[in-house]
């Protein structure tokens, strides 16, 4: 690792195909600008708005958007693993609406990182590094499903996110 910063690339939402195209396993990289935050409780919900077109309704613009898979806390946020049932089957439709970047941590499927490719998504893993990044936010407001408490679909403005790209253009770093 180099003792400046050029070694990482440094992104911010909204996230184009362009920047996408230029991400590659292995990467490591930190993400500023606004962030979609859900995990198991809200994305199967999130999933079902678009499907009956009513995200719109929501004002919420999935295009070019990164969603960390974490709750919002008074505690903070930190990632959860990203391999659970509700959250990996999301990431498809999610990504087919727009979504460039999904982060959470763990493995996920060969057939996850296939579907992240055909929509031009990639996947990367946060550290576990609670107080970082709860620093890291500027602004937070629960966008849709407040009544799930911390479990709610939250927007946050965030800035030097740090994380490793884990999944893109159909590879995997867990691939074997």
């Amino acid at each position: 690792m180099k003792n400046d910063d050029t070694w990482k690339k440094i992104i911010t939402t909204p996230i184009t195909d362009e920047i996408i195209r230029s991400l590659h396993v292995g990467d490591f990289l930190t993400l500023s600008g606004f962030i979609y935050c859900g995990r198991d409780a809200v994305l199967p919900k999130l999933v079902e708005l678009i499907n009956s077109d009513g995200i719109e309704n929501k004002g919420i613009d999935l295009n070019g958007s990164a969603i960390f898979h974490t709750a919002v806390s008074p505690a903070g946020v930190g990632p959860t693993s990203s391999n659970k049932l509700e959250i990996e089957s999301s990431m498809g439709p999610l990504s087919k609406a727009g979504v460039k970047l999904h982060i959470g941590k763990g493995q996920i499927k060969k057939e996850t990182v296939q579907l992240l490719d055909k929509y031009h998504s990639v996947y990367a893993v946060i550290p576990p590094i609670t107080a970082i990044l709860t620093d890291r936010i500027e602004e937070r407001e629960a966008v849709a499903f407040s009544e799930l408490g911390m479990e709610a679909f939250y927007r946050l403005k965030v800035f030097d996110y740090p994380m490793i790209i884990a999944a893109a253009h159909g590879e995997s770093i867990y691939e074997e």
